[in-house]
């Protein structure tokens, strides 16, 4: 069965974890504005963020004969009780690690498939939720990773398969939900949405 695999995200680390997977998804940002969305706790603010992304890109797609599944994904770092997505500057940045190092927070991330089939569409929504450890990070190491400028272009202001991997000193749940998408969720959504993982594997992958 071809199935039309659709990315509701501009992240350029969940695009990589689905083509390191063997997907190849094609990428629609939602252009949601995010600074208007509210909830009462972290983990339901990423779903909720997930969701209207992946609807918003559904929404924008032509008609297609084949099946398509339309993914959106949101991460937010919980700290204190407090959601914290992307910095909005360097300053911001620095003095988030200052709270960051040497403790622990969570990691939520939200997913929203929609699956459009023959005219109907449903969707499924869950989030994952993964403990990180941080280093206790000097002054001078948090202004060096700051003026990277990669803390700037994640939420949390930190990564975990990039430059900041020397900063986590541990994870408790999925690696993967960590860098944006939890593939072990994605997998069991899909499978809620009667599409089963390999067949969103190319041709060639799957030997034909």
């Amino acid at each position: 069965m071809a199935v039309r695999l659709v990315l509701a995200s501009a992240s350029p680390a969940r695009l990589a974890t689905l083509r390191a997977a063997g997907l190849d998804p094609e990428v629609v940002v939602s252009g949601v504005d995010e600074s208007t969305v509210t909830a009462d706790r972290v983990p339901d603010l990423a779903g909720r963020l997930a969701q209207l992304k992946a609807e918003a890109a559904a929404a924008r797609l032509d008609p297609d004969a084949r099946t398509t599944v339309v993914i959106g994904c949101d991460s937010l770092l919980e700290l204190n009780g407090a959601a914290y997505g992307k910095p909005g500057s360097p300053a911001e940045a620095e003095d988030r690690w200052r709270r960051m190092r040497g403790r622990s927070g969570v990691l939520h991330t939200g997913h929203h498939v929609v699956r459009q089939r023959g005219g109907t569409e449903h969707a499924r929504s869950a989030v994952a939720s993964t403990t990180v450890h941080f280093a206790d990070l000097s002054d001078a190491e948090i202004y060096a990773y700051v003026a990277t400028g990669e803390p700037l272009q994640v939420a949390g202001a930190f990564t975990v398969d990039g430059l900041g991997g020397a900063f986590v000193t541990g994870i408790e749940g999925d690696y993967h939900n960590v860098v944006g998408i939890s593939l072990p969720l994605l997998r069991d959504l899909l499978a809620d949405l009667d599409v089963a993982w390999p067949d969103l594997w190319p041709p060639a992958l799957k030997g034909c």
